[in-house]
């Protein structure tokens, strides 16, 4: 186990979301599982997702997730950006702003092209500003609208 590994509190979705995330995301598993039961539901288990350890309990309604903590998925270009925006889409996520995205359980993903972080670590202010600005307008990422808002600072 990682010194330092992010636990994820469910309602009563653990099972569901474990399924998703590791189906969605190369370099996923279930690792454990803990039933309550023989036969009973998931209550905790350890799987990974991209490569990042998770550990995840179902705790019922007391806790639930908000836009403080997202994940991050970094994403080599605008089809990846699409193909993984496309299937949390088509899971029932909800769009929101600015390339982030509510996935049916409740966790936020922030869904950016590399592009995207190195248009706003150029050394001329003026470029990271049009950049920004135009991230802001979006929803969905989208690299050309990204560039274009550079090039014409």
């Amino acid at each position: 186990m990682n010194k330092v590994t992010p636990f994820l509190m469910f309602n009563d979705q653990l099972e569901a979301a474990i399924e998703f995330y590791t189906a969605t995301f190369p370099d996923s598993e279930v690792r454990t599982i803990a039933r309550s039961g023989k036969d009973g539901p998931i209550s905790s288990a350890e799987f990974v997702v991209g490569g990042q350890l998770f550990m995840g309990y179902n705790g019922g309604p007391y806790f639930t997730f908000s836009e403080g903590v997202s994940l991050y998925v970094d994403c080599a270009d605008q089809d990846e950006v699409d193909e993984y925006w496309d299937k949390l889409v088509k899971a029932g996520a909800k769009p929101m702003r600015c390339g982030w995205i509510k996935d049916p359980f409740g966790l936020v993903w922030q869904v950016v092209p590399r592009r995207f972080t190195e248009l706003i670590r150029d050394s001329d202010s003026r470029k990271v500003k049009a950049v920004m600005e135009a991230m802001m307008t979006m929803v969905k990422l989208d690299v050309a609208e990204l560039e274009r808002a550079s090039n014409a600072a």
